[in-house]
């Protein structure tokens, strides 16, 4: 006896994906900055030194003296030779009264009074520069550098940034299927 078959044929179903990638785009645009150093200030101040010099010894010494001077020196010389007259004529006086005691006092005072001594001749060497006085005060110099900070402008470029989603998809790369048959 036949028994009837039952024949059963089945074809798995096969599923397939189909994957579209994802696009990511980032870009990084640099900083935009901008920077400037200001020049320091500079301040500089000078005292100018000075020199004085006092010649007044000097001239002095090559007859060159202020009027004052020579008037306060020509009143003094006339002054000591006032004195030396009065003195002189004293002693002469003097002299003269002690003629009783013998007679040459008229001859002594005679020559006295016309002997002169011979001048020496002299050679003088003038303008002694140690005589000179002088007074220095040194100049001085001030630097006052104040720095200036540096100014520095900084702006952040954010990215720009582009994304494309990515897909999948499901493809059914082979349909199942299933036959049936039987046969008697």
């Amino acid at each position: 006896m036949n028994i009837p078959q039952l024949q059963i044929q089945t074809t798995r179903g096969i599923l397939g994906l189909q994957i579209d990638k994802s696009i990511q785009e980032i870009e990084q645009p640099k900083a935009t900055q901008q920077i400037e150093q200001p020049a320091a200030v500079l301040e500089m101040s000078t005292t100018r030194p000075q020199l004085s010099l006092d010649t007044t010894e000097n001239r002095a010494e090559i007859d060159m003296k202020s009027a004052i001077r020579r008037g306060n020196e020509n009143a003094q010389y006339g002054m000591q030779k006032v004195m030396e007259g009065i003195a002189r004529r004293a002693q002469e006086g003097q002299q003269l009264v002690q003629i009783e005691n013998g007679g040459n006092a008229m001859v002594h005072i005679i020559k006295q009074n016309t002997d002169r001594p011979i001048a020496p001749l002299g050679i003088r060497f003038v303008g002694d520069r140690t005589k000179v006085q002088t007074d220095i005060t040194p100049g001085k110099l001030n630097i006052n550098a104040t720095p200036q900070k540096p100014i520095h402008d900084v702006q952040i470029n954010k990215p720009i940034h582009n994304y494309t989603p990515g897909k999948v998809t499901g493809v059914m790369e082979q349909y199942p299927s299933i036959q049936i048959d039987i046969k008697w």
